[in-house]
């Protein structure tokens, strides 16, 4: 069976003051297309693998679903390339019934890309609206293992490993165990794909949030990878490199902690201190 995460290709290198032509490999990407009841919601690029779960992290984080009870069924349909084979590219929601299907018209606003995620995202008040859940009662995580999340996710990224050209996330519980790792062209599908396996898995849900783990991203800290955690009641955020300003801002907001440049065994905490162990203010000295 064909591995469409990776590609092969063979570029011409220069080194040493010459040409020469190696074979390498290529993360995977692909269009996807998303309908619902058989209606076009949304065309995304992804690296092929877990598209369902892509597509349930998807709508939970567009507040469509809330549980995987939501969706009734989900299926390929027919779609084929230049040699007759089933591309695998199109993907037909049916969701449960009493649950609401997004209107006619919200489609043309959630085309995505692999980079951009959801071009002209909603604002932070309607955020606040879509997310059930209260992050409060966090566990401390101790820095030392903050600080080693990366490196832990870095290991597991088989496709990234061979290809330099994929992004990494997955979900860490509080002792810093990565539970559930995805990886994809696409940082925001990385997220989706995570966040949509938790939901599959029954790790999250209607009455069921991650509020004591920690989203791990190989990327930098968006808005939108906010609002999926924040979605999703994940507690945590850690990037490798830095947050946006609204990113921040709906963090704050929310009361979720933020984490970015964690690299080299440091780290800088943009809100939500509390749940970092170590961080509590010392008592000021009197003076004497």
């Amino acid at each position: 069976m064909v591995d469409r995460k990776i590609a092969r290709t063979r570029p011409m290198r220069y080194r040493d003051g010459a040409f020469l032509a190696r074979e390498d490999h290529l993360a995977g990407e692909e269009p996807l297309e998303m309908r619902i009841g058989g209606r076009q919601f949304s065309v995304t690029m992804r690296t092929p693998g877990h598209d369902i779960e892509l597509v349930h992290g998807f709508l939970h984080g567009e507040g469509i679903i809330t549980d995987r009870a939501d969706i009734a069924a989900v299926r390929y349909c027919d779609g084929v390339d230049e040699q007759g084979r089933n591309t695998y590219n199109v993907l037909d929601v049916t969701l449960a019934e009493g649950v609401a299907a997004p209107a006619a018209d919200r489609a043309r606003q959630v085309t995505t890309t692999s980079a951009c995620g959801v071009c002209g995202s909603a604002s932070i008040d309607v955020i606040r609206q879509r997310s059930r859940f209260a992050l409060t009662g966090p566990t401390p995580m101790d820095p030392a293992v903050v600080a080693g999340l990366p490196d832990t996710l870095r290991l597991q990224q088989r496709v990234f490993e061979r290809t330099g050209g994929t992004h990494g996330a997955a979900l860490a519980d509080p002792a810093g165990a990565l539970t559930l790792v995805r990886e994809d062209v696409g940082r925001h599908n990385a997220v989706d794909k995570v966040i949509g396996a938790a939901l599959v898995d029954g790790l999250l849900g209607t009455d069921r949030s991650l509020g004591s783990h920690a989203l791990v991203t190989s990327s930098r800290a968006s808005f939108e990878l906010v609002q999926k955690a924040a979605v999703a009641g994940i507690g945590m955020l850690v990037a490798v490199s830095a947050p946006s300003s609204l990113a921040v801002e709906l963090a704050t907001d929310v009361g979720m902690t933020l984490i970015g440049f964690v690299r080299n065994g440091g780290f800088n905490i943009y809100s939500g201190a509390e749940r970092i162990g170590g961080t509590a203010p010392r008592p000021a000295r009197l003076a004497h």
